[in-house]
């Protein structure tokens, strides 16, 4: 007679993560004044410095209306994948606002950006291809790499030499090169011309996931590649998402005619599943608009983080070289990151604790972000507050 299976225990794992201060916790957010900085976290007020709502467009009148008015007109879902009955006029119309954004021949709406890039990396490669990926790569680029069924190897941080000597080394295959555009924990740009030089040279493909940069970065807000003035034949494929400057949900991947077909043929993440709801489509294009329209809304956003790193450096905070509008504070320790982001939110400003395995070991910190919709007085606040509660016990 076969003995039983013992039950399955998560307790000792949570323990485990307890003993550690690495467990996550969920907070119950309500918004407070729409286009304001402010919310109510857990019953209490108080400024958000971590959302990634850079151009303050989540809750822009323009873009809620257009919401509103889409879904009286098709409901609240897309009722079926896009290759059945799900493509309706509001992603073929965002389908082509993107490729007229982004300069390219066609885009494809995904539902997540963390779909798109699995979608992507698994339809651009097979098992004879080698993906190379930046160490500091987002999760979804991570795992686009290892879910494709290539061999997947890892550079270290922006280290172009590195990558080169292992596209030197392959002697076979497609070779798809992997990397963020801004790099979401330290906010930092990837090497980009030089990257694009040595995917060139060895014949690599390259994609960038700009979640980050578009909207934000660039003369115009057209990301990483109008700031490096990189072309669609340099840069194949870009990645973006809705949910950053954008304010709404979704992603989307822009390139080539031939890409986006092959995406539509091969992007399991995108044949299997339901396509993303029509009025968030319809409120991703009033944003665009919007983002377009409203230049000073990105204006606005990297002046507040200029100032504060004017106020921060002057105050003797220890900053890193971002001059985007993520800007961590390293502080080592789980517990002292903890610690840290406890004591801001007694002091009415909210900047989560960003802790391993989402950094490497040895490296919490604060990641404050800045948004269009933060006042002056939101931001030297938190500058006034940061001396103290940084001090060592």
């Amino acid at each position: 007679m076969a003995v039983p299976a013992a039950p399955v225990s998560f307790a000792p794992a949570l323990a485990e993560l307890d003993a550690h201060n690495l467990r996550r916790q969920r907070r119950t957010v309500r918004r407070g004044k729409l286009e304001s900085a402010e919310i109510e976290l857990d019953g209490r007020r108080c400024v958000d410095f971590c959302s990634n709502d850079y151009l303050g467009l989540a809750a822009h009148p323009q873009v809620v209306e257009a919401f509103i008015d889409a879904a009286r007109i098709h409901g609240v879902g897309a009722r079926a994948s896009h290759l059945v009955t799900g493509h309706q006029t509001e992603h073929e119309a965002l389908e082509k606002e993107l490729a007229a954004f982004t300069g390219r021949e066609r885009a494809i709406v995904f539902s997540t950006g963390y779909m798109a890039n699995l979608g992507l990396a698994r339809a651009v490669t097979g098992r004879d291809a080698t993906v190379y990926g930046d160490q500091l790569n987002h999760a979804s680029l991570i795992d686009g790499g290892r879910l494709s069924g290539a061999k997947l190897q890892r550079f270290p941080h922006g280290d172009v030499a590195a990558l080169e000597q292992q596209l030197a080394a392959q002697d076979s295959g497609t070779a798809l090169v992997l990397t963020d555009g801004v790099f979401s924990m330290d906010g930092d740009l990837a090497p980009l011309p030089a990257l694009a030089a040595t995917c060139s040279k060895y014949g690599a493909y390259l994609a960038v996931d700009d979640a980050h940069g578009l909207g934000v970065i660039g003369e115009t807000g057209r990301g990483i590649l109008e700031h490096f003035g990189l072309s669609p034949t340099q840069v194949p494929a870009l990645v973006g998402t809705f949910g950053k400057a954008f304010g709404t949900f979704g992603a989307f991947v822009a390139g080539s005619e031939d890409l986006t077909q092959t995406l539509i043929q091969r992007a399991r993440t995108y044949i299997y599943t339901t396509a993303l709801p029509p009025a968030v489509a319809a409120a991703t294009c009033a944003a665009l608009s919007v983002s377009i329209a409203e230049p000073w809304r990105r204006e606005r956003v990297l002046a507040l983080t200029r100032r504060f790193r004017e106020l921060a450096t002057a105050a003797g905070i220890p900053l890193g070289p971002s001059e985007t509008p993520i800007q961590p504070i390293l502080l080592g320790s789980a517990e002292s990151a903890m610690r840290a982001s406890n004591a801001l939110l007694e002091r009415g400003f909210f900047v989560a604790a960003i802790r391993p395995p989402t950094v490497p070991a040895d490296t919490s910190r604060l990641r404050i972000t800045f948004s269009a919709a933060h006042s002056d007085d939101n931001v030297e606040g938190l500058v006034a507050a940061l001396p103290e509660i940084l001090q060592p016990e």
